[in-house]
């Protein structure tokens, strides 16, 4: 049987969207084909709100495993389908809610701090979950008399630590693809872009770094440190023509999209998550057409690691 082309796989999408009552939510991190035929697309917080007030039948989530569980536990009476069961995340994968338990045994009376990057089981443990747009605002919420657990992100917590000024204790998570962007990466882009504006995931391994403003390699006047969603507002706004991203690549489609007359240049051109391409209009199709990997929380779980999401949500 030939495979269907772009176009009519498009049509057919649109199709099954309709009869069947669905809304497809995508990462700002997804190929740029999955990008144009979603719903909403967005960063970890925006698609979360969305995922909890759609009054839609069906949540097909393009993104990863831990994001359609969030949707799962914040929409538990809707059908949450991801295209492809394997598409993981390695910071996810970084810590097991039996380490947590572990850990805050060894730390007892302390505030634990989840982002959202992280499994459904890690979530039941937790007391807040964060996203990289407001972690900052969740630590500040806390009580300052009160330990805090900031997990699983090291790059992140050093950089909620730094703008803070609060002692965190910090898992030593990462993420394979952020973990890769360094100062010499963004020195080399600022050699071949001087005039350029630097824009740099938190998850960064540069991120503090350019927060210090004392680099060895790279001179981060021109450099700020955004989430997804922060990049994507300070594109529109600042007055720069030329930007250099420190994230996974994908966001530069919705970038150049929203910004036509701006030029975008990924700080590596390896920063590539392939757990986020995974997800391709050809499995999206079928997730919809056959109802199947259906991302479900048991219900118990689902409660306890709904707590720390709400508390977040409240907060932002």
């Amino acid at each position: 049987m030939a495979s269907k082309t772009t176009e009519e796989l498009f049509k057919e999408i649109n199709e099954l969207r309709k009869e069947k009552n669905a809304v497809i939510l995508a990462h700002n991190y997804q190929i740029p084909e999955i990008q144009d035929i979603a719903d909403y697309v967005g960063d970890s917080l925006g698609l979360s709100r969305q995922a909890a007030r759609t009054d839609a039948d069906i949540i097909v989530f393009c993104g990863v495993h831990f994001m359609a569980e969030t949707a799962s536990i914040t929409s538990p009476n809707k059908k949450v389908l991801i295209p492809d069961l394997d598409a993981g995340c390695s910071l996810a994968d970084s810590i097991t809610a039996e380490q947590l338990r572990e850990w805050k045994a060894l730390n007892p009376g302390a505030v634990v701090v989840s982002y959202i990057n992280t499994t459904a089981d890690v979530k039941a443990e937790s007391d807040y979950c964060c996203t990289s747009s407001n972690a900052v605002g969740v630590v500040e919420s806390i009580p300052d008399d009160k330990q805090i657990l900031f997990l699983p992100d090291k790059f992140l917590g050093a950089y909620v630590e730094m703008i803070t000024g609060r002692e965190l204790t910090i898992w030593q998570g990462a993420c394979h693809v952020h973990e890769k962007i360094g100062e010499l990466d963004l020195a080399e882009k600022q050699k071949e872009f001087p005039d350029a504006e630097f824009l740099i995931h938190p998850e960064c391994g540069c991120s503090t770094s350019c927060m210090m403003k004392s680099a060895m390699y790279f001179n981060c006047k021109d450099g700020h440190v955004y989430s997804t969603s922060g990049m994507l507002q300070r594109a529109k706004e600042s007055v720069a023509e030329t930007f250099v991203i420190a994230t996974e690549t994908g966001i530069l489609h919705r970038m150049q999209k929203e910004n036509p007359g701006k030029q975008f240049i990924p700080a590596s051109e390896d920063s590539v998550c392939d757990y986020m391409k995974m997800i391709t209009l050809e499995n999206l199709y079928d997730a919809l057409k056959f109802e199947q990997y259906e991302v479900k929380v048991p219900a118990e779980l689902a409660d306890k690691a709904l707590l720390p999401i709400e508390r977040m949500l409240q907060i932002s």
